[in-house]
């Protein structure tokens, strides 16, 4: 089904064509100072060009006949003949715009009435969402009103935005297609699986069960790849903004590429934010209905009743409302189901843009400048057009949607074991341990908004300052944003967490735990891969001693980086779950229960400021794609010069977020693990507290895990080397038959080397993604089987257990090995290239050349892939945990 034949590659090839060409070249000066000044001449007043132009074009080129520069217009026809826009989207711009307010009016004022009508937790989570999409609107309204510069930039844009727009369309139909063949699987089994007895109880057969899950799954699923759309809608609208403003200030072009990732960040964490709210309000206005129902039907009987005893028949209603939330009916295969298909379309998102972006980027970088010698983003290299694209593909929308099930997965375990605990201590309203993860993400909203809104530019654009470090502006932005979120972290505990049984717990000290990690796990990074600091410094000095000692160097970096993060995350683990274990939080026989809810409250912390460290995530691709569109418009090279910088920084804060994601990921795979293991109990009918490794079938499944992790990781990396070949061979050609590239008296096909990493990418992400699903069920099943005929029957779940386990604490070490050491080789070479050790040409920067291209597969294909990769082990294992059994 989703094979690619050589026909698809023709379709993909059309559908990315440059129209025959994509630009004409002209006779470029030694160096970009050599060019005018804005201003010293005009552009052609057309930013299209149509198809006889594009023939005229042609005609010019085959006859030898360019001109001279500054007589010949810069044009860049589109890649694809009509602008992709996915198709909910088509749908609402089809609405008329009057009635599309009223429908959205009415809408958000049911929910509220909804939520009015339950708690006023959720209308205060929902007004917070309201005003946080008010504010995304009015961002976007802010950086588009931006001009788009010269029409060689204007149009520059055009093709990126085009070709992302078409591989993303093509990308997540594969991906849509896949995710429906696995709910199908996912029905199958669940209509033919055991019941548990808490859904037994409550009156749930196998088919509600298996449509519920089902519902959720294919939601996650759709969510995550909206979540993915709007991370690339926004980047490739912004990147030429930032590239025009750089000509003028960088810090205004600085305070654009952050206001445009804000508008991501928000929308993100926003959209997951209220959608847990609309389904808890629909899950409340259920239960009260059936509250009001069954009171009635009590009153019905009783002719005298008096006001203690209809006290009483509320009080016993709202234990049922207890029950149900508490997580052990609908409302975990609601979680679960949905965190899945985030996870699914998250982890093949990441693979494919992934493979799409680094094949070009090493493509790229090889043939241009390490055998050409020519500049990074040169005109000449037929690859840099899939490369600028791929940042779009690759950074932005993976990213969105790799945050958004992040979220999804951290809300799911915190909301499970808040509602359980709640439970089991008999506290009298557990609506705020259910609902504190929505109240602290409503809150990160908040104060991500003002660390966003922190950064301003010059109030006189015309007037020149003295160029900062960009890095020192985000890191003030941060600060804010952190200590805002501790004060409100502490407030929201106060307010929600408060109880007579436990006045004086500490999951305040909990958060504050999670806060810490998440600031000390940036300054890590940080520390690790910016070329201010030592380690990287050094990693660039072992280039001007060749190629193999950047290698080692660059490998001995990322191993050593891993060692303070793994510490930072154990001692905030321990730290977390000895202040809820004595937080004086027990059940009903005395058995302290807040340690597992205090690990919870840790991981809110940490991702407490998610949509500001998500901003700074996104920045990095929108500042790379800015320089590529100032170096193929041939801008001056102190435009370029500024664009530099803010790249250099943009690798920084995307390796500061994987860092980030990676511990998120460990605490919340942790809670993930507790829960798989309830799960197993439920089904099994007997407690399952132990995972014993001495068993050699359960050391096996660890072994298995962490074989899972090495594994994947050489695929993901093989798939880039794969496409990059190919890259790399038809670069090569087109500079060996067309001989006038060089010397810019032909043009090369960049359409060509889109066609090919589009339809590599695609084909490519399918299978180290199928070895992550299959692999858990796959052992699973097995073991079950084998422990069926040896009298053991939850062997199969104990091994999965141990797959679990090993494979999370392998990924962990795996992904900041791979994140810190792709890093740390790119911003070696930035470093190079701002005139250290040679500087740009020389020998040390092109042994940094090489160490970027290992790199590159390392910190953008197999190492975000890792962090999606270990929460979606956790969440399929709960999928399919009857599998197991």
């Amino acid at each position: 089904m989703f094979s690619f034949s050589k026909t698809n590659e023709i379709v993909l090839s059309r559908s990315f064509s440059l129209c025959n060409y994509f630009c004409t070249f002209f006779q470029r000066p030694s160096s970009g100072g050599d060019l005018p000044q804005t201003g010293e001449y005009s552009f052609p007043v057309s930013r299209r060009v149509n198809s006889a132009s594009a023939m005229m074009m042609g005609d010019d080129v085959e006859n030898g006949n360019l001109g001279p520069y500054l007589d010949r217009p810069r044009t860049f026809p589109n890649m694809c003949s009509k602008p992709y826009t996915p198709l909910i989207f088509r749908i609402l711009r089809g609405i008329n715009v009057r009635v599309l307010v009223i429908l959205l009016f009415l809408g958000f004022g049911y929910v509220f009435y909804i939520g009015a009508s339950t708690s006023p937790l959720i209308v205060f989570v929902f007004s917070v969402c309201i005003v946080s999409f008010l504010l995304s609107i009015y961002l976007t309204k802010w950086v588009l009103s931006k001009d788009e510069g010269p029409p060689e930039m204007a149009q520059i844009s055009e093709a990126i935005r085009d070709g992302a727009e078409g591989f993303f369309k093509t990308q997540y139909g594969t991906i849509s297609k896949m995710a429906l063949l696995l709910a199908l699987v996912i029905l199958s089994i669940y209509l033919f699986r055991n019941t548990t007895p808490q859904q037994e109880s409550s009156g749930l057969g196998r088919a509600t069960s298996a449509c519920i899950t089902v519902a959720a799954f294919l939601l996650g699923a759709l969510c995550s790849g909206v979540a993915g759309y709007v991370g690339m809608w926004v980047s490739v609208r912004a990147n030429v903004r930032v590239s025009n403003a750089a000509r003028r200030s960088a810090r205004e072009a600085l305070q654009i590429a952050v206001r445009a990732g804000g508008f991501s960040a928000l929308v993100v964490v926003g959209m997951a934010v209220i959608e847990w709210r609309v389904k808890i309000c629909k899950e409340l206005e259920h239960m009260q209905a059936k509250i009001e129902q069954m009171l009635d039907c009590k009153l019905q009987h009783v002719d005298e009743i008096i006001a203690e005893t209809k006290t009483q028949v509320f009080n016993q209603m709202h234990e049922e409302i207890d029950k149900m939330i508490g997580g052990k009916k609908v409302v975990p295969l609601l979680l679960v189901g949905y965190g899945f298909g985030a996870s699914f379309v998250a982890l093949f998102a990441q693979l494919g843009g992934g493979i799409y972006t680094k094949a070009a980027d090493v493509g790229a970088d090889l043939v241009g400048k390490v055998e050409q010698g020519i500049p990074e983003d040169d005109p000449r290299n037929p690859a840099v057009i899939a490369d600028l694209v791929g940042d779009n593909v690759g950074d932005c929308a993976a990213r969105g949607a790799d945050l958004f099930e992040s979220i999804a997965a951290e809300i799911i375990s915190a909301m499970i074991l808040g509602g359980t605990m709640a439970q089991r201590c008999k506290i009298e309203d557990p609506s705020g341990f259910i609902l504190f993860p929505l109240v602290v993400h409503s809150f990160d909203l908040v104060v991500s908004s003002i660390g966003i809104l922190s950064i301003r530019g010059t109030r006189d654009s015309n007037v020149k300052v003295p160029l900062e470090d960009p890095m020192t502006i985000l890191q003030k932005g941060y600060s804010v944003t952190i200590i805002l979120a501790v004060l409100t972290f502490f407030g929201s505990t106060r307010w929600l967490l408060y109880t007579e049984q436990a006045p004086s717990a500490w999951l305040t000290l909990c958060g504050l735990v999670g806060i810490i990690t998440a600031y000390v796990f940036v300054w890590i990074t940080k520390y690790y891969t910016d070329y201010k600091h030592e380690p990287v410094r050094t990693l660039a000095l072992s280039s001007s001693t060749g190629h193999g000692t950047n290698i080692i160097a660059g490998v001995s970096l990322g191993l050593e980086s891993t060692a303070l993060p793994v510490l930072v995350i154990s001692v905030s683990i321990i730290s977390a779950f000895w202040l809820g274990h004595t937080s004086g939080l027990v059940d009903e026989t005395g058995s302290p229960t807040g340690g597992l809810f205090g690990t919870a409250v840790a991981t809110m912390g940490m991702l407490s400021t998610a949509a500001y460290i998500l901003t700074m995530d996104m920045f990095g691709p929108i500042a790379d794609n800015a320089g590529g569109i100032v170096e193929l418009s041939q801008q001056p090279d102190s435009v370029r010069e500024i664009t530099d910088v803010l790249d250099a920084v943009g690798n920084t804060t995307k390796a500061t977020t994987k860092g980030f994601a990676i511990g998120s990921a460990a605490l919340a795979s942790f809670l993930l693990f507790s829960a798989y293991m309830d799960e197993v109990s439920s089904f099994a009918r007997e407690p399952f507290k132990q995972v014993d490794i001495a068993i050699p079938e359960v050391f096996i499944g660890g072994l298995l895990g962490s074989m899972l992790i090495f594994l994947f990781s050489s695929w993901a990396c093989a798939a880039v080397g794969r496409t990059a070949q190919e890259v790399v061979k038809e670069v090569r050609r087109q500079f060996i038959e067309r001989p006038g590239i060089m010397d810019y008296k032909e043009k090369p096909d960049y359409g060509r080397c889109v066609a090919i990493v589009a339809s590599a990418s695609l084909r490519e992400m399918i299978k180290p993604g199928a070895l992550a699903i299959v692999s858990p069920i796959v052992v699973g099943f097995l073991f079950r089987v084998l422990g069926h005929y040896t009298g053991h029957p939850l062997l199969g779940a104990k091994v999965v257990a141990a797959l679990l386990m090993f494979a999370t604490v392998s990924g962990i070490l795996m992904a900041l090995f791979l994140n810190t050491a792709g890093g740390a080789w790119d911003n070696a070479k930035k470093f190079i290239e701002t005139g250290a050790l040679g500087g740009k040409g020389s020998e040390s920067h092109k042994a940094a050349v090489t160490g970027d291209t290992v790199g590159d597969p390392f910190k953008d294909t197999a190492g975000p892939s890792l962090h999606v990769l270990i929460k979606m082990l956790a969440t399929i294992t709960l999928v399919m945990a009857p599998v197991f059994l």
